[in-house]
């Protein structure tokens, strides 16, 4: 693949320099990021409400947080319309948006591959040895 970045890790005992995606996987993988992105960049732009409602089991409390934090990371943007009563959307920024290869990828090795993943689950798991 054209682009590809060497999997050989310089020698180093900070973990951000041993492995370069580190900062990237804290940002963009935390437990609700993902699907948040992933409702954004396929819904467009949603109010708090409607992006509650896509996203299932995630709390209030949650959402919040995260969209605070992937607003600071500049990956969505927030617009607030003073309005009465207020309004406020939240859509993906151009940033997250450059995402959508590495999502489309995942989804790509999920799709082949997580069935491999579960047989070597059950097969762990069934080996009394351990």
């Amino acid at each position: 693949m054209a682009g590809d970045v060497s999997w050989t890790a310089p020698t180093a005992t900070d973990p951000e320099l041993a492995c370069p995606i580190s900062p990237v996987v804290d940002i963009v993988f935390s437990r609700w990021t993902t699907p948040i992105l992933w409702t954004l960049n396929a819904h467009g732009r949603q109010r708090f409400v409607e992006l509650e409602r896509r996203i299932a089991r995630i709390t209030p409390k949650v959402l919040t947080q995260r969209l605070r934090q992937l607003e600071r990371d500049g990956l969505i943007v927030r617009t607030y319309h003073p309005e009465v009563p207020p309004r406020v959307e939240y859509e993906i920024s151009e940033l997250g948006r450059s995402l959508a290869p590495l999502f489309a990828h995942l989804a790509e090795w999920a799709a082949g591959h997580l069935g491999e993943v579960e047989r070597a689950r059950h097969d762990y798991d069934a080996d009394s040895s351990r």
